[in-house]
Order: structure tokens, then C-alpha cells, then sequence
């Protein structure tokens, strides 16, 4: 749990590296709550469409509100957590934009979330794996 929490406690932390471990937890930690809150607050339908069916699900109620107020305060920890699982690639933070670009820039940044990090330090700092060079949970 420590992991999937770490980014919220490193809030606006852009600077430094972050390892592999910390950014997946993260994602997975944000993907459970909308879980969850799907499961309390979700509508899910199956439509028919003119090419087959369609699935969608909507937060109703309290639940887009909270949903919504969720993802807000995720917003600037998310983009952090990416930007430093960046730099333990000796990477510019600029690489998210990549996200912009359609199909490609989202599974170029994929592709670079499961890459290994440098060993040893970098010019963004010491090794998060190395357990001497940095204290990871602060």
C-alpha cells in the first residue's frame, strides 16, 4: 500500500526518479477506485448499434461527483510520478508529450513506463533501487 500511496505524498515532486514499482502501484491504486466506484455508482449498458453491440458505463449520482473531485486531486501526482518514472530512464520529462500524438504517443509512453531505469546515478539523480543512495519513502 505504501507504493500506491507514494505519489500523493510526493505531491508536486518532479525532480528525482522513480522506480518501476512506484509509477505500476500507482496506476493500479487508480484504476481500483474507479472500480469500486463503479461497482457503488455505475450504470453499465450494452447497446445495439448498427455494427453490433456497444458497452457503456457512467458514474451517476454522488458517484461522478466523487469521481470527478478523484481525479482532480490525482491529476498533478499522476503527472509527476511520470514525469520522475522518466527520469530514472535519464529522460526528459518532456517525453509525456508524446501523449498527444494519437495511437502512437500512448503506446510509445507505454513502452517507456516498462523500460528498466539506469543503474547507478544519473544526471536526475541517485538510484531509487540502490537502497544506500536514497531514501525512497520519505
Amino acid at each position: 500500500m505504501n507504493w500506491m500511496l507514494l505519489p500523493y505524498r510526493r505531491y508536486a515532486e518532479f525532480s528525482g526518479r522513480s522506480r518501476r514499482r512506484e509509477y505500476w502501484m500507482f496506476a493500479l491504486f487508480y484504476l481500483l477506485v474507479y472500480v469500486v466506484l463503479n461497482a457503488a455508482f455505475g450504470t453499465n449498458e450494452w447497446t445495439r448499434t448498427p455494427t453490433g453491440f456497444g458497452y457503456g458505463s457512467q458514474l451517476v449520482g454522488g458517484g461522478g461527483l466523487i469521481g470527478g473531485l478523484f481525479a482532480l486531486a490525482s491529476f498533478v501526482p499522476a503527472l509527476a510520478v511520470s514525469v520522475r518514472r522518466l527520469h530514472d530512464q535519464n529522460r526528459s520529462g518532456w517525453l509525456l508529450l508524446l501523449g498527444l500524438i494519437p495511437l502512437f504517443g500512448g503506446f510509445a509512453l507505454l513502452v517507456l513506463m516498462c523500460l528498466e531505469g539506469t543503474r547507478g546515478p544519473n544526471q536526475y539523480g541517485p538510484d531509487p533501487k540502490d537502497p544506500g543512495s536514497a531514501d525512497v519513502f520519505r
